[in-house]
């Protein structure tokens, strides 16, 4: 009979649990559950990208309104045109 050494009774690659738990088959489907996982740690995406954009674009008008001595309404429809360029940004499909 073998001695069994620290080492070996830490490690993974023990015969005794691939008794006990059979090997990961690479063309299984994911479980439900890492679907989710994965579907909450998304990357930043277009709506995430258009909502960081709007407050600096939003001061910028602000700084160039008081700089030019606008008025509201030059002022007001860049903001609207803003509010709208960065809703068609954020709803807008990726080309494929």
């Amino acid at each position: 009979m073998t001695t069994l050494t620290e080492r070996d009774l830490r490690s993974l690659e023990r015969p005794g649990l691939y008794r006990i738990f059979k090997p990961l088959d690479p063309e299984e489907p994911l479980p439900r559950e890492l679907l989710l996982a994965a579907r909450r740690q998304r990357t930043v995406g277009r709506r995430e990208q258009a909502g960081a954009l709007w407050l600096p674009g939003l001061v910028a008008i602000m700084v160039l309104a008081q700089v030019e001595n606008l008025g509201w309404l030059p002022s007001g429809a860049l903001i609207c045109l803003l509010l709208g360029a960065l809703t068609v940004f954020a709803f807008r499909r990726d080309p494929k």
